[in-house]
């Protein structure tokens, strides 16, 4: 909600089911539409995502195998770090104590991406039909292999993919159309700063300049330039003579 008031696009950091993301994406838009949006920047992006979990494998049990224990242990992890516990770097083992209890960790909200190609094209149809704009999706978390992640990307683009955006360019266009006249009043109602005048735009000096004032030498009657003696190396560039003349325009 505070994205909306400022015309930004939200991307919702939990995990729910299209018909708690309806709710969200309802009040968002409903702000996006209202007097309270004025936006923070020079234009409205107005788009929101939620968030699932993702493996996907011809196999629904296979994919459960490969992506449930990371997709748990991610939310495990969340509890230890921001809600219940506290952490000794280098010595708590968080997927050895995760293993003593991931059985009790019935409800897993966001998973519904975990699953055969078919299952999690119907399971963020959903979404999208409620008019929820990007998926962001949970896949390096845990255990999860690499390769596994890699073969669940060339599945969804294969098989998942090609359905949800068959329509998208319409739904985007029709969005764009029917939010337009509440965009233009939203910038009007944008507070704009004045127009800098030309005295009041600094210079800013490159460091080599500072530094060269710091170390107290005159390096440009030698044609160089300050350098660091405690670090190698080079970036390529022009010499000082030649930079000087690009800079007055006769190059």
């Amino acid at each position: 909600m505070r994205a909306a008031r400022h015309g930004l696009g939200a991307l919702v950091f939990g995990f729910v089911e299209a018909s708690q993301a309806k709710v969200w994406r309802d009040e968002y838009y409903n702000i996006i539409k209202s007097e309270e949006c004025v936006p923070i920047g020079h234009s409205v992006n107005a788009n929101i995502a939620a968030l699932n979990g993702m493996m996907v494998h011809d196999n629904a049990e296979e994919a459960m195998r490969r992506g449930l224990d990371g997709f748990r242990f991610f939310g495990y992890s969340i509890a230890h770090y921001a809600v219940y516990d506290e952490h000794r770097p280098g010595r708590t083992d968080l997927w050895r104590r995760f293993q003593t209890i991931k059985a009790d960790m019935k409800d897993t909200p966001g998973s519904g991406s975990i699953g055969r190609p078919q299952s999690v094209r119907e399971h963020l149809m959903g979404y999208a039909d409620i008019g929820i704009d990007q998926m962001i999706f949970i896949q390096q978390c845990g255990m999860n292999k690499h390769e596994h992640i890699c073969e669940a990307l060339e599945l969804f683009a294969t098989e998942v993919m090609p359905a949800l955006k068959e329509k998208e360019d319409r739904r985007v266009r029709r969005k764009e159309e029917e939010l337009a006249p509440y965009v233009e009043r939203a910038l009007a109602r944008k507070l704009r700063r004045p127009k800098l005048s030309e005295s009041d735009i600094p210079s800013v000096e490159a460091i080599g300049v500072v530094l060269e004032r710091r170390t107290g030498k005159d390096y440009a009657s030698a044609g160089g330039a300050y350098a660091d003696p405690t670090r190698g190396g080079a970036i390529p560039m022009v010499s000082r003579e030649a930079f000087i003349r690009s800079a007055k325009g006769e190059l």
